[in-house]
């Protein structure tokens, strides 16, 4: 994080805040993305725009004290052993213990509760819940946490979503009774809370409780046949039935003290076969926002994996839409450029200027052989005994350059960083277009949030262990090197497009980037990223460990860096990626981005080639 950003001392205090809230725990603090997750060691928070209102300060603190009251007071084997394994039932269960949790610390501490509300105020700023017999299971989870928060704490509900709740209210407490005064008369009690939760789903008479129950019910009926065998082997095989009592009680023991590190979750507690989430994430994660604490499998996750790339595109812009509205995006995008294109054609000049100057082209003189050098034929009248002087021109050192911009189309784009990224990319790509070096303009985002068809072909697959990447990608070509940018400057105007921005993987976008670099013929190769953090899909994250996607861009990074022949460079938009590349700059305000990029740029065309850093193919 840069000593400039005008958020840093927040982000530190809110961090030393969550960490003293629960209980003096040493994790680890980012921000990244709009959820929460809750890993073993560390913790992410949603990122904080570089120009927060007092309201999105008010509600990452919210984040923050949930998290903590999250690891304070919620224990992951007790929770394991309670809930539902169906999915919607566990989302009802989940939702409860969360509201349990924010209880605790709001009646206890009146500025956690106000945090808390502010977070929550914000999640459902721009989110609704169906009316009753029209919401699904999650919607169904959603509406139990409201009310139980209203019950638990006397806080009511947003004030958007007052009017559905007051249809749910009557509908849930028809059927609740006094299940709701038995829980928050068990607060501090998480397993006497969890098993009123249990009954509290069966009672709302929703086909996730009766599953629930009858899953329940056939789990024990299972037990008591398996004992009734029991017996019968018994009496029948005697010492026998002995030995391979003690042999299973061993390969039980050996089962567990092998399966530890497969099945380690995030806190630290074996996994049991269910595969349920035990992590606490806030915000848009799939399926609730009680999800998202992912586990270790030990080796089986050591290697970057995708469940399925039959999914992934890569499109030409033109293709994402009509060219009706490409017209009007880029008349959009002209109006934004009246404002900085002032400002960054200025410096794109100097880059021009410097480009040219490496071109120019220089003469050796008074040479015996070679060109006739017209300015010395004075000498045939002036000295008719000396020699005719010849020039020969120098070979250039500026060699045939192509260069990437690779550009960040995640949601947190959105607004004045994406336009500034357009404006840039495009007044760049002019730019290095009269000196000579080709450009291409990349985006990289995914098709759909929380998943996409992957998730659900994993879902169909039976939701199998550690998938790997879990989200359909969508690399984007606004402007290939070979083609000109007249014939591209319509399709930039596609990145102000709403709903074309969502989630981002950086690792395997540098690597298609980097890969298209490796096709090109110029003896030169450069790519520069454009980004706002780290990569973050919630889909992923949510299954596999926080830190997936983030371990998968450090080793194409260190990759690129060290054994391949292009030159990478990046700049962070609001957040340090300097922790990522070696060669990298933050800006705190994106009206620095086009100084950035083309300092950058300036300085890798130094004439001096001796600093710049030899890289083996």
């Amino acid at each position: 994080m840069s000593n400039g950003d005008p958020n840093n001392q927040f982000l530190k205090s809110t961090a030393a805040t969550m960490r003293a809230l629960a209980g003096g725990v040493d994790h680890q603090v980012s921000y990244a993305g709009t959820d929460t997750h809750v890993g073993k060691t560390d913790v992410r928070l949603p990122a904080l725009p570089p120009r927060a209102t007092a309201q999105q300060r008010a509600s990452l603190r919210g984040a923050a004290d949930g998290a903590a009251l999250w690891l304070a007071h919620h224990d992951p084997a007790t929770h394991r052993k309670l809930c539902p394994s169906l999915d919607g039932a566990r989302a009802i269960f989940e939702s409860a213990e969360r509201a349990r949790v924010e209880a605790i610390g709001a009646r206890d501490l009146k500025g956690v509760g106000d945090n808390l509300e502010a977070a929550l105020n914000q999640r459902y700023e721009g989110r609704q819940i169906e009316a009753p017999g029209q919401a699904d299971e999650t919607g169904i989870a959603e509406v139990v946490r409201l009310l139980l928060r209203e019950k638990l704490t006397g806080a009511p509900p947003p004030q958007t979503l007052s009017m559905v709740m007051d249809l749910w209210r009557p509908w849930v407490q028809s059927r609740a009774g006094d299940l709701f005064a038995e829980l928050d008369s068990s607060v501090g009690d998480q397993a006497k809370f969890a098993e009123i939760s249990r009954r509290l789903i069966g009672a709302l008479e929703t086909d996730l409780g009766d599953s629930a129950s009858d899953q329940d019910e056939s789990e024990d009926d299972g037990q008591d046949d398996n004992q009734d065998n029991g017996e019968q082997q018994n009496e029948d095989g005697g010492d026998q039935s002995a030995v391979g009592e003690d042999q299973s009680e061993g390969e039980d023991a050996q089962t567990m003290e092998d399966g530890g590190d497969a099945g380690a979750s995030e806190d630290g507690d074996t996994v049991e076969g269910d595969g349920a989430d035990e992590g606490m994430a806030d915000g848009e994660s799939p399926n609730s926002d009680m999800q998202g604490q992912s586990q270790d499998r030990g080796n089986a996750t050591d290697a970057y994996r995708v469940f399925e790339t039959r999914f992934d595109e890569i499109v030409s812009a033109a293709d994402l839409c009509d060219s009706e509205e490409l017209d009007r995006l880029r008349m959009m995008l002209d109006r934004h450029m009246e404002n900085v294109a002032s400002v960054v054609g200025k410096l794109a000049n100097r880059l021009q200027r410097k480009l040219m100057a490496h071109q120019n082209r220089s003469w050796d003189f008074d040479l015996e052989e070679g060109i006739l050098d017209a300015g010395k034929l004075h000498r045939v009248v002036t000295q008719p005994l000396s020699p005719l002087s010849y020039k020969m021109e120098q070979d250039t050192k500026f060699r045939d350059t192509v260069v990437t911009l690779l550009l960040d189309n995640s949601g947190s784009m959105r607004g004045r960083p994406i336009t500034i990224a357009a404006v840039t990319a495009d007044i760049l790509a002019r730019t290095l277009e009269r000196c000579g070096v080709k450009v291409e303009i990349l985006g990289f985002t995914t098709r759909a949030w929380k998943g996409g068809q992957s998730r659900e072909l994993w879902q169909q697959a039976g939701k199998p262990a550690a998938p790997g990447r879990l989200n359909d990608l969508r690399h984007i070509v606004y402007k290939p090197a070979d083609a000109p940018w007249r014939r591209a400057r319509k399709s930039l105007g596609l990145m102000l497009r709403e709903g074309i921005l969502k989630e981002n993987i950086d690792g395997e976008a540098l690597v298609w980037a980097h890969d298209r670099l490796l096709a090109r013929n110029e003896d030169r190769r450069i790519l520069l990223v454009i980004s706002d953090g780290a990569p973050v899909d919630d889909s992923t994250l949510s299954v596999n460990s926080g830190s997936y996607l983030e371990k998968h861009l450090r080793e194409v990074i260190g990759y690129i860096e060290n054994r391949s022949p292009v030159e990478l460079l990046a700049i962070g938009i609001g957040h340090d990626v300097t922790r990522y590349y070696r060669r990298a700059v933050t800006i705190t305000d994106v009206d620095q981005l086009g100084g950035a990029v083309v300092g950058q740029l300036t300085d890798l065309f130094d004439e001096d080639a001796g600093r710049r850093t030899k890289r083996v193919a």
